[in-house]
């Protein structure tokens, strides 16, 4: 990693926690501090479950049940078992904790708007745009790509979610049953394996590898990126991390297929160095047949 790169990084996150108040222990002028009024932020009107704050935020669960014990203490959050599982914890504001929050929101609006004030039209507009961009190459960067059994359940709403989308997207609906096959036991090592990728703890996309060791190729099944993140290069990380352990694995050529509906999926793939060629399948779903040799391979794409 590039050392200016990396020095730039961080002088932009000294600026961004001084500009926000992020080091001052009165957080917007309140008897608390920014991780404090970030948790009721985020417990919200209809309260949350321990464990899902936990993921969205990314918190250290210590870290997290000192947080929710002061606000407790300071009668603005109540913890209660919940449900018929008393594991499941959940958080909820009580009528100070609302009041609380609201009078956040006002500071944070405010907050917001000197930021902004002393900028011209045109520098609010470019400042807007570029925590926009910043806020999504953020989001990209945090995305966690792991290999999981197939029955994992981030693995089956991954399915269930590729199947759902392709069956209205394509002409004629779609049943996996009738494609060719990337079964459970396909899917495992050494026959192959399975990628997912996770934001704040939730399945996000995934990709699916079929290992031929006998002939030194792989086949791709089951690509898909959640509509709500894409535009954040998942789908392009995705497949250039599936080349990569195929390659580990001693694969030298990638194929895949795919219906002519999915043209942005078909724009990745030329833009990822896939050839077109002949039909090396019987895929009833398919219009367009690709392969990437992985050996002395084209350029990648640069990932965004």
């Amino acid at each position: 990693m590039n050392v200016t790169t990396i020095g730039q990084v961080r002088r932009f996150q000294r600026t961004v926690t001084q500009r926000i108040g992020a080091l001052d222990d009165r957080f917007l002028a309140r008897d608390r501090p920014l991780g404090q009024a970030r948790l009721l932020w985020e417990i919200g009107a209809d309260g949350s479950e321990i464990r899902a704050l936990r993921a969205r935020l990314e918190l250290d669960s210590g870290y997290l049940s000192r947080l929710l014990r002061s606000l407790e203490a300071d009668g603005l959050v109540a913890v209660d078992g919940g449900g018929s599982d008393g594991r499941v914890r959940t958080a909820r504001l009580t009528p100070a904790g609302l009041a609380e929050r609201e009078e956040l929101d006002r500071r944070s609006d405010e907050a917001a708007a000197s930021i902004l004030e002393p900028l011209s039209d045109r520098q609010r507009e470019r400042l807007v745009a570029a925590m926009s961009e910043v806020e999504r190459l953020l989001l990209a960067s945090t995305v966690a790509i792991d290999v999981l059994d197939p029955r994992h359940p981030h693995a089956r709403h991954c399915f269930r979610a590729y199947v759902d989308e392709l069956a209205r997207r394509f002409d004629g609906g779609f049943d996996p049953d009738r494609g060719i096959s990337a079964d459970d036991h396909e899917l495992r090592p050494p026959a192959g394996m399975l990628l997912v990728a996770a934001l704040r703890a939730e399945p996000v996309g995934c990709v699916a590898l079929k290992l031929h060791h006998d002939s030194g190729s792989a086949h791709v099944k089951r690509m898909w990126v959640d509509p709500d993140t894409r535009g954040l290069g998942l789908g392009r990380r995705l497949l250039a991390e599936a080349e990569d352990r195929a390659a580990a694995s001693g694969i030298r050529t990638v194929r895949l297929e795919t219906n002519r509906t999915l043209t942005e999926a078909i724009a990745l793939y030329r833009a990822s160095g896939y050839r077109e060629v002949e039909p090396f399948n019987d895929e009833p779903y398919a219009h367009h047949w690709f392969e990437k040799r992985l050996g002395g391979r084209l350029e990648r794409a640069p990932r965004v």
